[in-house]
């Protein structure tokens, strides 16, 4: 494959982040070296052609290809059957009806858990849209075969976590440092205005909270404790949605327990379980956190809705 081409000065300071989306589709642009963060994104490109190769194999090998609906269907029915042989989960208690949207975050120890959480709700909740967040790194690795992703009822949208700001060790009052700013607070709106759209349409959000990839709920016993902020991950989310006065969309903590003796890798053929927490529903939300009016920010949300991700697993993966 050509070498990843870089974006010009002119390009970082006048593209929009849609516009630079775009062309890390479908123009073989990586932002990820731009920004002289080439390191990050090839250690996420074993996993892009992983990923690549299991995603044509499900849309090359199924049809009707005159008929786009029923090929993305038939395409999903056999994600679910292959999935369940290699890469092994065991879910119940599910919602299946998602008629007015849902948002489900999960603690991520691993890469493995995102595609059980594709098969679950394939094989619970349907045919409706499912949104994921995407770090830029893994991002970028995923992108030149977004339509294939998008074909499985799969939709990607690149976010820069905190994580991976830091380590891309930018220095202050550049230009690469301003630009890379920008796009990540770009991005986010991208995020939340493209899941203000899933929800209305009846699909699913899936988040992980963490922001990356983390063994613990919480980062830490401090976070825990409440003498450390945590992450506004669910709350940013939260506040967007409930803009809008029609929006009911529940949100749905989901525990994930990873196999004994699990990597951070895919873990395939070992078996994984999803299980979900207490849903803050729509009316307990708006009730407890909202009242009459539309505040800044959702105190107390996000240490609750993590606390209902905790509850659901053994105390060791609680910080």
């Amino acid at each position: 494959m050509a070498r990843k081409k870089i974006f010009t000065k002119e390009q970082l300071e006048t593209l929009s982040a849609n516009e630079i989306n775009q062309k890390i589709i479908y123009e073989n642009y990586s932002l990820l070296r731009t920004l002289g963060a080439e390191d990050l994104r090839k250690e996420m490109v074993p996993v892009g052609k992983a990923c690549k190769t299991v995603v044509e194999y499900f849309v090359l090998s199924t049809g009707p290809k005159n008929n786009y609906e029923k090929h993305s269907k038939n395409a999903r029915k056999k994600l679910v059957k292959v999935l369940s042989k290699i890469a092994p989960g065991e879910y119940k208690g599910f919602p299946k009806d998602t008629r007015n949207g849902l948002v489900v975050g999960f603690n991520h120890p691993s890469l493995g858990e995102i595609g059980r959480i594709m098969m679950m709700k394939i094989d619970v909740m349907g045919d409706s849209t499912m949104l994921f967040p995407v770090n830029l790194p893994w991002y970028e690795a995923l992108a030149p075969f977004y339509d294939k992703i998008k074909m499985l009822g799969i939709i990607i949208t690149p976010t820069i976590t905190p994580a991976t700001w830091k380590k891309m060790k930018l220095k202050k009052g550049t230009l690469l440092y301003e630009a890379g700013n920008r796009l990540k607070h770009e991005f986010k709106d991208m995020y939340t205005n493209l899941s203000h759209e899933v929800i209305k349409n009846g699909g699913v959000i899936f988040v992980a909270p963490s922001a990356t990839r983390q063994e613990k709920v919480f980062k830490n016993k401090a976070v825990y404790d409440g003498t450390e902020p945590i992450i506004p991950t669910m709350s940013v989310l939260a506040l967007r949605l409930y803009k809008d006065p029609e929006m009911n969309c529940d949100f749905l903590p989901m525990a994930v327990l990873p196999p004994e003796n699990y990597k951070r890798g895919l873990n395939m053929r070992k078996k994984y379980k999803l299980i979900p927490g207490e849903p803050m529903t729509a009316e307990y939300i708006r009730k407890k956190y909202f009242g009459d009016k539309t505040p800044e920010k959702l105190e107390g949300f996000d240490y609750e809705f993590h606390r209902r991700i905790a509850d659901q697993l053994p105390k060791s993966f609680w910080f």
